[in-house]
């Protein structure tokens, strides 16, 4: 049996630095520099906008959590069980923080009668620092999270520059949702401006702003129901403290992050996949490519491959050959892709940060070629450089998967050209020559 295999391995060996030999630098471009760049060039795509999304949807998700939805979000149904369910939440080992708000949607007026709509979220005055996962996410780059003042406000950073405010300036609240207690327009309702905050979150930045807890009760009302917001040492546990939750008949209502976000994590996923399959596409044509280059190869060393095969080459063995290049093919682009992936990844801030100063440049030339008035109308695309802040998350899981399907088509491309091999009859093509 070794004496078997050792005879077929050195048959392949030989039949391979055979077929080696290139006729013509056209024959070298077709079958294996085009499909190599093609491989590499889906494999670099495919890592980075895997590792991008990964990333996007890790940021969006922690911020959602974070800030928006928290862990688990109750509606305490009986007053008579509010304190009661406030003492098991903090007596609980999962329980990192437990933050009693208010939520209502308003109609902001800055100057100049600027409006925005907002999400106002009325928090005490210690979230802050008592909620470190809510710390994180918030940068606070303008002023501070001061809510102590009465009648003070902390805006998002988009939210205060649509209605063109900053620290100092005042905001009135000119529209509130809430009940029947609440007035839906008021003039009374103006509030200071004391901080402005960023996040990796666009819409937070847009719409979100925050007020006291008390200061909520007086403009909503003492009849507005409250929310509490849990932070979990694993937010992935947020089933099983739901479950332990109703397992104590407690009159609440519970909901977990993942449904209270579902829609936006949809659509984080249905954008994945969709870029997933416009990039796999690259690898179905290249191996269309890589098939029909070999089919050629096949067809245009017949003679020699029916010679060989007179001589007592076997025709699977032959049929290796062709899979071996192929798989030569997968590797000379597997390799590179996977490795330029890695480091772009790596460096994905410098190159949207390169992209975002490209793009800059290219407006100013034309600017100043064609209208130079409009000059100090040009800014920085800020989509990029929102971008550049987002880390790419590689997951070394996927990245092996995406090698291996580069390897794996390319394999299965050469495999299927090649079986033209087993259908030649020694005999006639011979004769024919």
């Amino acid at each position: 049996m070794n004496n078997n295999f050792l005879s077929k391995f050195n048959w392949i060996l030989f039949l391979s630095k055979k077929f080696s030999r290139v006729d013509s630098s056209s024959r070298l471009v077709a079958t294996k520099i085009f499909p190599s760049l093609g491989i590499g060039f889906g494999v670099m795509a495919l890592i980075v906008i895997i590792s991008v999304m990964n990333g996007f949807q890790s940021t969006s998700i922690d911020t959602l959590m974070e800030i928006s939805s928290h862990h688990v979000r109750v509606k305490i149904n009986e007053k008579s069980n509010e304190q009661e369910f406030y003492n098991y939440c903090i007596n609980s080992q999962q329980v990192t923080s437990v933050t009693e708000f208010l939520e209502a949607q308003g109609l902001l007026v800055g100057k100049r009668g600027k409006q925005q709509a907002a999400l106002l979220l009325a928090v005490p005055n210690s979230i802050i620092y008592e909620d470190l996962g809510f710390a994180n996410e918030v940068d606070v780059y303008a002023g501070e999270f001061d809510l102590e003042t009465p009648m003070s406000i902390c805006l998002g950073s988009e939210l205060a520059r649509n209605l063109g405010v900053t620290v100092g300036d005042k905001v009135s609240i000119l529209a509130l949702s809430g009940n029947s207690s609440v007035d839906l327009f008021s003039d009374d309702r103006v509030f200071t401006v004391t901080g402005l905050f960023f996040t990796s979150n666009l819409e937070i930045n847009s719409f979100y702003a925050f007020i006291s807890f008390q200061d909520g009760r007086k403009i909503l009302g003492g009849a507005t129901d409250s929310f509490y917001g849990i932070k979990l040492k694993d937010y992935n546990r947020d089933k099983l403290f739901i479950h332990e939750i109703e397992k104590n008949n407690f009159k609440v209502e519970c909901q977990s992050w993942r449904d209270y976000n579902r829609s936006i994590f949809s659509a984080l996923r249905i954008e994945k996949n969709v870029l997933m399959i416009l990039v796999l596409l690259i690898f179905i044509v290249v191996g269309v490519n890589i098939f029909n280059g070999m089919r050629r190869m096949v067809f245009e060393r017949r003679e020699e491959i029916c010679v060989l095969r007179a001589l007592g080459a076997d025709a699977k063995s032959i049929k290796y050959v062709f899979v071996l290049q192929g798989l030569s093919v997968g590797l000379l682009g597997s390799i590179p892709g996977l490795v330029l992936g890695l480091l772009l990844c790596v460096k994905m801030d410098v190159v949207f940060s390169l992209i975002a100063n490209i793009s800059y440049g290219m407006q100013y030339f034309f600017t100043m070629l064609i209208n130079p008035s409009y000059i100090s109308y040009l800014s920085q695309n800020l989509i990029y450089l929102q971008y550049a802040s987002i880390p790419a998350k590689v997951n070394f899981g996927e990245v092996f998967y995406i090698s291996m399907f580069g390897i794996i088509s390319s394999v299965i491309s050469a495999w299927l050209a090649s079986r033209k091999i087993m259908k030649f009859q020694v005999s006639e093509v011979l004769r024919d020559e």
